[in-house]
């Protein structure tokens, strides 16, 4: 058997097996998840929530903007609280005040003595963390003294979701805007909701054969742990790591020195027996013939544009609500285009003109690789643009009537916000994008049919692999719908990560590696056999983490605690092969300087090494800080996040959509002058401006918030007390000059865009292999 069929069958074996213990992993999820229950009673019988109003109250939170405002279990948006930890946190002191007031002899629990408040929350923790859910009438029943507490914290929310002067400081401190629901109905509801994701996190789930891994003490009873894994942090009520944290987070960072060890052994072991390569006089590409399929994707590389720019504008927009609330210099931005609505197209944007991109590349490495024109493919080229355009203009339109409430309950599922970051678009929308990949799949894979039907060549499975990678981009969004409008969360959290680890971060990082590949193949840089081998090898690599790792975004949403285990060990293999990655960019480079005419390729390669560098720093270091179990428990939900996020979604995803547009543009206007100053510019702008994004902002706030988490627990750490400092403030204002420094970048970027195709010059003769760069 040849080498490479063997890694084509430990590619399928592997999958098989990852897909299989990863469905394994949900059904455990769905069966473990927190129980929503048909009432909520009184010990006298009054009924105080029903299911209904729980699952109206899920609705009212999706319309308004869902985990864009703020966020429930960790997932969602930064500036306003986690609702789940602040209603738990109120709901706890509302308890404490009252005992003190009736039995202390204090107006309030922070007057009394320590030895009071120590025994008092002793009390508190028995009473919150009980479990009376009963399973044969669905119903939970609560003491008097919590129901009281319950009612003043809910009497809070309806004033605080409403336009109410009391919590006016509020509304400003969360970046809310004024009625963010204005029917007092949903925000009653509203309060059921948000009162059992925090009875979730707060509530021991059933203990089950297998929970205790230790013997426990004679006389010692062991304590069980939440529905959310004794997620957030809140001291009142006992909600700290448990054991199981601590030791796959310890055995995550075993599984990391390990899989770098075997890593490279295998690295040493392969490139000790490197055969030199003859390289091309001139570029082979320089002669391709752009067919008119081609040269009809040059306008996704102009939409590719426009989004980005838009990304940034809003990005901006929404930073500057953290620091001046629900106005912008003075103008009251909130009441047009609140925050959930400019974080909701921030991030939806960022995945967009990333994955149209990616899918620009496709359409038009597809007809190059294989020199086959088929039938009508420009006319499914360009009817799958309008059909993106439509996309894009009709769910953005949606998401901003569900926000302003404008659209109503009952249709906003399928036409408005549903509330799911990255996941926010209607039904309607996503079905509609759906096909649009399954069409995107159709058109890149009939130009490839006659590579991978045709006779075997040396680049043939490099070529399979692309194919593969773009059915299971059209497919895999498909998880978008898997969940329905009453689904349990949990069920839904599950899915949604389908969508954004394996969508984003799986298939398109396979069909990125592929696309390189074949690249660099075409130009006669590598060799086709040892170009097919590295790819399937650096597949397996990626897959063997990353279908798995998936597990890691899903430790505290009503997850047990053999999926933690998973997803902390197999996480930590995500971060191996980025352990090598400057072998890879020095690999890159060194093909950059292979010949004289790769300086026309100069700036794409530049874009590619800057992927290696992010790739390392974001998704490796700045992933693995908040990976691990323990890690993730103080973590999530704080600034740490947003630092991982940007420096690996731009640093590593859009850096190389850029180098893939830049690409493609050889091609299309290769033979026009690239004055590329304008590119150098936008190369520098964009890696320095997220540096200091990062380092200047994210990474010292992220730190701050983490030791009050540590210290006071989580609530504290989201809460405007804190979040209002002055110091936090200022290091929000930090944001302005790597934000500005990058927005030189974007406009480099456009000016170079623009030069190109509205006044271009032609390349004098003779100078086809001449890089004008610097003319």
């Amino acid at each position: 058997m040849s080498n490479t069929k063997k890694l084509w069958l430990g590619l399928a074996t592997l999958l098989i097996a990852s897909f299989a213990v990863l469905l394994w992993a949900g059904t455990e999820i769905f069966r473990a998840a927190p129980p929503v229950p048909e009432r909520v009673v009184s010990e006298s019988g009054q009924t105080v929530y029903t299911r209904a109003d729980i699952q109206r109250g899920r609705q009212v939170w999706q319309s308004m903007g869902g985990m864009q405002l703020g966020s429930i279990w960790g997932h969602g948006g930064y500036v306003a609280p986690d609702w789940s930890a602040d209603w738990l946190h109120r709901e706890a002191m509302g308890v404490l005040d009252l005992w003190a007031r009736a039995e202390g002899g204090a107006a309030t629990y922070a007057q009394l003595p320590a030895e009071q408040q120590a025994a008092l929350r002793g009390r508190l923790e028995q009473m919150m963390r009980a479990n009376t859910y009963d399973a044969a009438t669905g119903t939970i029943t609560l003491q008097r003294d919590r129901i009281a507490a319950l009612s003043n914290v809910a009497a809070h929310y309806e004033s605080l979701f409403g336009n109410d002067p009391s919590t006016q400081a509020l509304r400003e401190a969360y970046a809310m805007k004024n009625n963010t629901v204005p029917d007092a109905g949903h925000r009653r509801a509203l309060t059921a909701f948000f009162w059992w994701t925090a009875w979730a996190a707060t509530t021991e789930r059933p203990r089950e054969i297998g929970d205790a891994m230790v013997p426990s003490p004679g006389g010692v009873v062991d304590k069980q742990v939440t529905y959310t894994n004794n997620w957030p942090s809140e001291p009142l009520v006992g909600n700290a790591p448990p054991a199981p944290l601590w030791l796959w987070s310890a055995f995550s960072v075993l599984f990391l020195l390990g899989g770098i060890g075997l890593l490279g052994w295998h690295h040493a072991r392969t490139h000790a027996h490197e055969v030199p390569h003859r390289i091309p006089s001139s570029d082979p590409m320089a002669a391709l013939r752009v067919t008119p399929s081609m040269r009809a994707t040059a306008k996704y590389f102009w939409v590719v544009l426009a989004l980005f720019l838009a990304q940034i504008l809003l990005g901006a927009m929404t930073a500057h609500y953290q620091v001046e609330g629900q106005q912008a210099y003075g103008f009251m931005l909130s009441d047009v285009l609140p925050y959930s609505i400019t974080r909701t197209w921030h991030t939806q944007l960022a995945v967009l003109w990333i994955a149209v991109a990616w899918l620009g590349t496709g359409l038009y490495i597809a007809p190059a690789l294989s020199g086959h024109e088929p039938r009508f493919q420009r006319l499914g080229v360009n009817f799958l643009f309008v059909c993106l355009l439509l996309i894009v203009v009709g769910s953005f339109a949606g998401q901003w009537l569900a926000v302003m409430q404008k659209l109503g309950l009952d249709l906003n599922f399928w036409w408005g916000h549903q509330g799911w970051e990255y996941a926010d678009m209607g039904r309607f929308w996503q079905w509609f994008l759906f096909v649009g990949l399954l069409l995107w799949l159709t058109l890149v894979g009939r130009a490839l049919w006659p590579v991978l039907r045709g006779p075997h060549t040396e680049t043939k499975s490099i070529v399979g692999l692309l194919f593969l990678s773009t059915v299971c981009i059209g497919l895999f969004f498909g998880a978008a719908l898997m969940w329905g409008e009453h689904t349990h969360i949990s069920e839904v959290e599950y899915w949604r990560w389908w969508l954004v680890h394996l969508w984003v971060e799986g298939f398109f990082e396979v069909f990125a590696t592929a696309v390189m590949a074949l690249i660099f193949t075409r130009l006669g840089l590598i060799q086709a056999k040892s170009a097919t081998t590295a790819v399937l090898f650096a597949t397996i690599v990626f897959m063997s983490g990353g279908v798995l790792g998936t597990l890691h975004h899903l430790y505290f949403v009503g997850t047990p605690t053999a999926v933690v285990a998973l997803g902390a060990s197999f996480s930590a293999l995500e971060v191996v092969p980025l352990a090598y990655i400057g072998f890879e960019a020095y690999h890159t480079w060194k093909l950059g300087k292979a010949t004289p005419w790769m300086v026309r390729y100069r700036w794409p390669i530049m874009f590619f090494i800057a992927v290696s560098f992010w790739n390392l720093v974001g998704a490796g270091l700045f992933g693995f800080l908040i990976n691990p179990p323990l890690s993730l428990y103080y973590m999530q939900g704080l600034n740490l996040t947003p630092l991982h996020g940007h420096t690996a979604l731009f640093g590593v995803y859009g850096m190389l959509g850029i180098a893939l547009v830049l690409f493609c543009m050889r091609g299309l206007r290769g033979q026009m002058v690239w004055d590329t100053r304008a590119l150098k510019v936008a190369f520098w702008c964009f890696n320095i401006g997220l540096a200091m994004m990062a380092v200047f902002t994210l990474l010292p706030l992220g730190t701050m918030q983490l030791l009050a988490a540590i210290e006071h627990g989580y609530a504290y750490a989201r809460s405007a007390e804190f979040m209002q400092k002055p110091i936090v403030d200022m290091l929000v204002w930090m944001r302005v000059p790597g934000d500005t420094v990058f927005s030189v970048g974007a406009i480099a970027l456009a000016w170079f865009m623009f030069r190109l195709w509205v006044a271009p010059r032609p390349l004098p003769v003779l100078a086809g292999d001449v890089d004008h760069a610097d003319l």
